[in-house]
């Protein structure tokens, strides 16, 4: 009983760790990474597929990222859903490939990522506490049914206090480094 709500309660913390990684790897830093193109869908025989399903994204160098779709039709479709999208990109068609440049971030809006970024930890560190209270609101239901002693209740407590100080440093580390790779020149 004990040991399901432990097992339950790091997998969540777990999931809000890993989606606040997949929220930190959209924001653009700008070095290019093929993982920046990740979160666009792109409309494919009448369903929308993600942009790594119908093309090959790669990094050209340093400030620009390749595609190529695999079809020759998709070549409009792709470049438009990119500069649709969030990130403020402007893609160059060139034969079947197509480069897309990543600007310099100005100093302004390296600040402004900075604050999003913040945001996003914020948003993982409560959804972290919010995993610990639920998990202490269970033990406590199970010690008013008397299905475990109050020393159970205190070590679950203290696991869970354990596991979320981890999770939450783990996020802490997670945003020094997403902000120092913001404020690289």
């Amino acid at each position: 009983m004990l040991e399901d709500i432990k097992t339950d309660a790091a997998q969540r913390m777990g999931k809000s760790i890993k989606a606040l990684q997949t929220g930190l790897t959209k924001l653009r830093t700008g070095r290019a990474h093929t993982s920046l193109l990740d979160h666009i869908v792109v409309p494919y025989y009448g369903s929308d597929v993600p942009l790594s399903q119908v093309a090959n994204v790669a990094v050209g160098d340093a400030r620009t990222l390749t595609v190529a779709p695999w079809e020759k039709p998709m070549m409009q479709v792709v470049e438009k859903a990119i500069r649709d999208s969030d990130l403020g990109l402007n893609p160059v068609t060139s034969g079947t490939v197509m480069r897309v440049p990543l600007p310099a971030l100005t100093e302004e809006r390296r600040r402004d990522m900075t604050r999003i970024v913040r945001q996003e930890a914020e948003g993982a560190r409560v959804a972290i506490r919010n995993i610990r209270r639920d998990a202490n609101h269970t033990l406590k239901e199970l010690l008013k049914e008397k299905e475990i002693t109050q020393d159970d209740e205190r070590q679950g407590e203290q696991h869970m206090q354990q596991l979320t100080d981890k999770h939450v440093a783990e996020v802490e580390q997670m945003l020094k480094d997403k902000e120092t790779e913001l404020m690289e020149v």
